[in-house]
C-alpha cells in the first residue's frame, strides 16, 4: 500500500489546538462528481418508482442535482422525506453505491486522517451521513452538539475524527457549520434529547463557551472540514436557491474501540441481537453500525473492499439495536 500524502505540520498543529481545521484542496473538485452525479441518479431512480406507484406527479427531470430533490418536496413533503430518508446512510438506508465507498476510501482524505490521527492504521465507520440540506426548511437545521454525545462513553476520551465534506461551496448563505474552537480538552457536555429534527441538543447553558465566540466553517468544494468528536458545533439554515449538499464521515485509530472482524447474530424472528453481543463482545464507540479496517500498512491484506464493506452494513442495519443501552439524555422539557 502505497505512503499517503499528509497534511502540512502547522495544519495539524491547528487541529490539535483548536479541535478542528479547515483544509481547502483535500481534493479536486471534480474527485466528487461521481458521488454527485451517483446521488442524481438515485433521486432519479427513486422518483420514477414514486411515479410508478402514483405517488408522484412531477418528477422535475428538468432539474440538475442541486436543486431537484427540493423542487419535489416542495410538491410534497411525504415524498421528500421519503427521498432524504433512502439518501442520508442512516441505518436501514438503501444507498450503498461504490461511488459514496470510494469517496470513504480516497487516497487523498486518508492521508489528512492519517496525519490528524497520527497512525496508518485507520478504521473507519460504515455509517456516512449524507446531508441534503433544502433551502428555507427547518429540518436541516442541526442545533449545538458534539459527535461525542451520540457515542458510548467509554470512548469520550478517545479521538474520532469527524470529517465534514461540502458537494457543493458551503457558504453562510446555504448554511454552513458553526464551531466552537478550543473547547474540545474538556469533558463531553450534557446533551438533551428532542432536539430540531430529533437531534440531540446542548442547551447553551450547558456550551463550553459562550456561542458568541463560534466561527463560520466555510468549505469549498473539495474542501474538508476536520473536528474532533468533542468539538462541539451546529448548521445553521439554507437561505440560497439551492441544496447544500454534504457528507460527514468518520476514522479511528485502529486502537480506539471498534468492532471490526465482529458480525452480529440475531436470536429471534424480529432480528434483535443477542444481548451478549452488544453488552459483551460488541465494544465499538458506535455499537449498532459496523467498523471496518480501511488502510493498513501493518495488515494491508485485512483491509476491506467495496463488497465486504456492503455486507457489513446491511447485516448490521439488519440486526436491531438500541443505542439508548449505551447512552442516555435527559429530555428537552416541554411547554404546555
Amino acid at each position: 500500500m502505497s505512503a499517503l500524502k499528509k497534511l502540512t505540520p502547522q495544519q495539524v498543529r491547528f487541529f490539535h489546538e483548536e479541535g478542528y481545521v479547515i483544509v481547502p484542496d483535500v481534493f479536486d473538485p471534480a474527485d466528487l462528481d461521481a458521488l454527485r452525479a451517483a446521488l442524481h441518479a438515485e433521486i432519479d431512480r427513486k422518483a420514477r418508482e414514486l411515479k410508478a406507484a402514483g405517488k408522484l406527479e412531477h418528477p422535475h427531470e428538468e432539474l440538475d442535482f442541486d436543486r431537484r430533490l427540493a423542487a419535489i418536496y416542495r410538491d410534497s413533503k411525504e415524498n421528500g422525506e421519503a427521498l432524504m430518508r433512502h439518501l442520508e446512510g442512516l441505518r436501514g438506508g438503501g444507498f450503498h453505491a461504490s461511488e459514496m465507498f470510494d469517496v470513504i476510501a480516497h487516497p487523498k482524505l486518508l492521508g489528512a486522517v492519517s496525519a490528524l490521527l497520527g497512525t496508518e492504521e485507520i478504521v473507519a465507520s460504515s455509517v456516512y451521513r449524507i446531508r441534503p440540506k433544502l433551502p428555507n426548511i427547518g429540518r436541516g437545521v442541526v442545533p449545538w452538539h458534539q459527535d461525542s454525545g451520540y457515542f458510548a462513553s467509554h470512548c469520550d476520551a478517545s479521538m474520532i475524527l469527524t470529517c465534514w465534506i461540502p458537494l457543493v461551496d458551503a457558504t453562510v448563505e446555504n448554511g454552513c457549520m458553526q464551531i466552537l474552537p478550543r473547547t474540545h480538552e474538556g469533558a463531553v457536555a450534557t446533551h438533551h434529547t428532542g432536539g430540531n429534527a430529533g437531534f440531540l441538543v446542548i442547551k447553551d447553558e450547558n456550551l463550553p463557551a459562550d456561542p458568541r465566540r463560534a466561527i463560520t466553517a466555510a468549505c469549498s468544494k473539495g474542501g474538508v472540514v476536520f473536528m474532533t468528536n468533542r468539538t462541539p458545533h451546529c448548521s445553521t439554515p439554507n437561505y440560497s436557491d439551492h441544496i447544500r449538499w454534504s457528507a460527514d464521515l468518520r476514522y479511528q485509530s485502529a486502537e480506539v474501540p471498534n468492532n471490526v472482524g465482529l458480525w452480529p447474530e440475531s436470536h429471534d424472528e424480529a432480528g434483535n441481537a443477542n444481548p451478549e453481543f452488544y453488552e459483551k463482545g460488541n465494544v465499538a464507540c458506535y455499537p449498532p453500525e459496523a467498523d471496518f479496517l480501511v488502510h493498513s500498512v501493518k495488515h494491508p491484506e485485512d483491509v476491506t473492499d467495496y463488497a465486504e464493506y456492503v455486507k457489513r452494513r446491511e447485516t448490521y442495519d439488519r440486526t436491531n439495536a438500541n443505542f439508548s443501552a449505551f447512552r442516555r439524555w435527559p429530555a428537552l422539557a416541554t411547554t404546555s
